[in-house]
């Protein structure tokens, strides 16, 4: 088990599992726009989402290692993403 940013538990995950967590999320079952509003936009739906999504640590890991500037990923938008990394330094 291990923590990342925020917080947040990752349990240890099976090889398999790490390469497919993105076919587990929440996300891939709604509206992609709601994850990638427009500037100003609300971004309350996709994180309602992604609060109760079972990737959602591994999601955020993603984002935070491959440096996504876009959407909500893990449930946090990017300048949440960009404090959390300002945080953990």
């Amino acid at each position: 088990m291990s923590e990342i940013a925020g917080g947040i538990v990752r349990l240890p995950l099976s090889d398999t599992e790490e390469m497919f967590w993105h076919e587990r999320a929440l996300c891939a079952e709604t509206d992609p726009e709601a994850f990638f509003p427009e500037k100003g936009g609300s971004t309350r739906e996709a994180k309602r989402v992604c609060l109760s999504c079972d990737v959602r640590a591994e999601c955020l890991e993603y984002a935070l290692m491959h440096d996504e500037r876009f959407g909500i990923w893990g449930g946090l938008s990017e300048r949440e993403r960009r404090r959390l990394k300002k945080q953990a330094v």
